[in-house]
């Protein structure tokens, strides 16, 4: 926010709070200033606030803009205290500010150095002209959105093989979650991010980023749909396999292993003496007369 500038005439309490060297209570000042006395005209104006001294100014003036103010330089991210270069500038160029300002020939036919002195270097000089070339410009990166697909609104218009625009709402550690304008995002697992093997979704794509992405799987009782950012795969291709209820290996392994022991300990046991029977002459005599058997 700093770096694409604040308008100074409408900007709320929690807004202008947030600008460099600018506090809360000072910013609820600010307000309250231009309640009472009307817009501001010029950013030295903002001395006249109470509790906004000198530092404040310092840290907070270039980063606040007034349009159509008294002085074109105060729409500008060129800080009062480099006005001096301006001025400099202007006179050695012949023209006047609302000549020079957005005048891209004759700005870059103008050399930094020529400019330059102990106070403000090159590099200084250079930003300064920059700004005055495309004064108040966003220097932040053009928004991009997806395209939705026309009349693909919910899960339910969605067949497997479209090809489709979104945009990735969420990245995890098993794949992205993908907006495709149905109002349910859609899965692209690791698997089926790339023609490779795959360690960590984030080499692939990030949050924000605008794709294109093939549907290979729609579950409409579930609401899920899966999707591949392999265009070429088949339809079911990206389509993580189903488990089924047949037993691991690793199970029927133990299993077979518990069995094998069943019968070690059957085998075992038929060779043992049967230890409950009493032994003796007079008991082997009783059951030779029937007795015990």
């Amino acid at each position: 926010m700093n770096a694409v500038g604040v308008d100074l005439n409408t900007a709320s309490v929690p807004l202008l709070a947030r600008v460099s060297g600018v506090t809360e209570s000072l910013a609820e000042s600010i307000v309250a200033h231009r309640e009472k006395v009307g817009a501001f005209r010029s950013r030295k104006g903002l001395l006249e606030v109470p509790r906004l001294g000198p530092k404040a100014f310092e840290q907070c003036a270039g980063f606040l803009r007034i349009r159509g103010g008294d002085d074109p330089l105060d729409a500008s991210g060129v800080h009062p205290e480099s006005y001096p270069v301006v001025r400099k500038i202007l006179d050695r160029s012949g023209v006047t500010l609302a000549e020079l300002i957005g005048n891209e020939r004759s700005l870059r036919s103008l050399k930094p150095a020529d400019f330059a002195d102990d106070r403000f270097g090159i590099p200084t000089v250079t930003d300064i002209l920059g700004e005055l070339e495309k004064p108040g410009r966003d220097p932040r990166p053009a928004f991009t959105t997806a395209t939705f697909a026309a009349g693909v609104e919910k899960v339910s218009d969605l067949k497997v093989g479209m090809v489709l625009e979104g945009v990735v709402t969420n990245v995890a550690a098993f794949g992205a979650f993908v907006d495709v304008g149905v109002h349910q995002d859609g899965l692209v697992h690791v698997s089926a991010m790339a023609d490779r093997y795959v360690s960590d979704p984030h080499e692939v794509v990030k949050s924000g980023q605008v794709v294109r992405v093939k549907v290979t799987d729609v579950d409409i009782p579930r609401q899920r749909i899966g999707l591949s950012l392999r265009l070429n795969d088949d339809a079911q291709q990206g389509k993580r396999p189903e488990r089924t209820s047949a037993p691991r290996r690793d199970e029927r392994n133990r299993d077979d292993r518990n069995q094998d022991r069943r019968n070690q300990n059957r085998g075992k046991n038929s060779g043992r003496r049967d230890e409950s029977r009493p032994t003796g002459s007079m008991a082997d005599a009783l059951r030779n007369a029937g007795f015990g058997r």
